[in-house]
């Protein structure tokens, strides 16, 4: 078995210089196509659940799946992360049923739509933390909202998202109160605000720094070096897809995600995990489409499904790759939750503050 946990896995990447993409998934067709991609080339998975999700599957379900998925797939390290997590319970859970790490989403009420205050957030996050630490199970924060910088607004996705308007400095990460943050809360992983969205419409246009802000990771990674850093909402939305997608009766407006060549920048600069779901939606629901479009007499879901495990897994693979997390799976050793534990409680695992180094 090789149950990894996320501080222990994004360790490796910080050493070796890559980032891990963290793929949604809700089913075990997108189960399949990852661990596929990964074992074709050796590179460590982060799966993620969202509330959503394990609302949808159930809890048992993704649990035994994911217990199916170690044992088809015994060689490569997978990290199995509740995304998004609203309140103290959803993080509980997400332990008892296997989840090696939880996201406390602190930057929203617990209702997932309201902005919380700094004050909430670091102190929710701190209580998540001493929970999982205690276990051995890694914790990633947020701080700053996640929303567009060109209307000021979030997207909801599977219940979570921001709803109404927020000021810029909202969706923008603070470098000082992320060191800040870090230290009071002693996360493993920071999500930064630097204008991503959940969903395909993250922008009307190709992102340039105005509503892309790669110049906040930057600079948190400047003053963190030592700080493992979150891209959030980070789908590509391939035009490629979009068009399949279109050409087969679907009406997606033209749409731009985050461009790989900005995800690779911010590799980088700290960032070690990139969560990406819209891509693999699209990637299986425009072959969906081609299917039916192709063959409207055909009724089995297999005929569906098969091309569209393999589109996922063909756009995971490109993931692995270009992040640089391929040939990576094989050179880690696994350590347990017990000994994870340990560590946390000797404090060899807490925060390493850096100073104003340089940026690598």
């Amino acid at each position: 078995m090789a149950r990894i946990t996320l501080r222990q896995l994004l360790d490796h990447a910080a050493e070796r210089g890559y980032g891990v993409p963290a793929f949604n998934i809700n089913n075990m067709e997108q189960g399949l196509a990852i661990m596929e991609a990964a074992a074709a080339v050796d590179a460590p998975v982060i799966i993620q659940a969202s509330r959503g999700a394990r609302s949808y599957a159930g809890d048992i379900m993704l649990s035994k799946m994911i217990d199916a998925l170690e044992e088809m797939y015994p060689q490569i390290p997978l990290c199995l992360h509740q995304d998004h997590g609203n309140d103290e319970a959803t993080c509980a859970t997400a332990i008892k049923y296997g989840f090696t790490s939880v996201m406390m989403d602190g930057s929203l009420k617990a209702d997932a739509k309201t902005a919380a205050d700094y004050e909430y957030n670091v102190d929710i996050t701190r209580r998540v933390v001493e929970m999982a630490h205690w276990v051995g199970a890694s914790v990633e924060g947020e701080l700053g909202v996640l929303g567009s910088l060109e209307h000021g607004g979030g997207e909801q996705e599977d219940g979570h998202g921001l709803e109404g308007k927020v000021s810029r400095e909202q969706l923008l990460t603070d470098p000082d109160q992320a060191v800040d943050f870090v230290r009071a809360t002693k996360v493993d992983a920071l999500a930064i605000a630097m204008g991503t969205s959940h969903g395909a419409y993250k922008f009307s246009r190709k992102p340039d720094g105005e509503i892309l802000a790669m110049n906040v990771i930057e600079e948190i990674h400047r003053r963190l070096p030592n700080t493992h850093l979150v891209m959030h909402g980070s789908s590509s939305v391939p035009q490629a897809l979009q068009d399949m997608f279109n050409q087969f009766g679907g009406e997606m407006p033209q749409t731009w995600g985050v461009p790989v060549e900005e995800i690779v920048r911010g590799i980088r600069h700290g960032v070690r995990k990139v969560n990406i779901d819209t891509d693999c939606r699209l990637a299986m629901t425009a072959i969906f489409r081609k299917v039916g479009a192709s063959s409207k007499v055909e009724f089995d879901p297999r005929k569906f499904l098969k091309p569209a495990m393999d589109s996922m897994r063909e756009l995971c693979r490109e993931r692995f790759e270009q992040f640089g997390a391929a040939g990576n799976a094989s050179k880690i050793k696994v350590l347990p939750l017990s000994e994870m534990a340990k560590r946390y409680r000797s404090g060899a695992l807490d925060p390493r503050i850096g100073g104003m180094t340089a940026a690598a």
